[in-house]
């Protein structure tokens, strides 16, 4: 099973599907409709440098459920990089169909990223 935790459809179209394209349904294979709450990268603000620079620190997952066997979740790029080294369990969307006027509207594949 696989559980779209982006705010948006993911459109999954077959190697054939040419970049340029408007009709959304050309060479189309499936549709991954988003879930209720989205999986965010979360931040933690640790305070100003003197410079007036200020540090944050990256990489907490919000609303991202714990792994569960058979269950694979596509999630943010910056989701998955965060916690590459920690969830085989995310995939992102790979190899991105884009419209006539270059618009993402969806991808050829869903990657691991490691």
């Amino acid at each position: 099973m696989i559980l779209n935790l982006t705010p948006h459809p993911i459109r999954l179209y077959s190697n054939e599907r040419e970049d340029g394209e408007d009709d959304l349904d050309l060479h189309l294979r499936f549709v991954i409709e988003p879930e209720p709450t989205p999986a965010r990268l979360g931040m933690i603000e640790l305070g100003t440098q003197g410079d007036g620079t200020e540090l944050v620190e990256y990489g907490h997952a919000l609303d991202l459920p714990l792994k569960r066997d058979g269950v694979r979740y596509v999630v943010s790029l910056v989701v998955a990089l965060a916690l590459a080294d920690r969830r085989s369990d995310l995939l992102v969307p790979y190899r991105e169909v884009r419209n006539a006027s270059g618009t993402v509207v969806g991808c050829r594949q869903l990657a691991q990223p490691v």
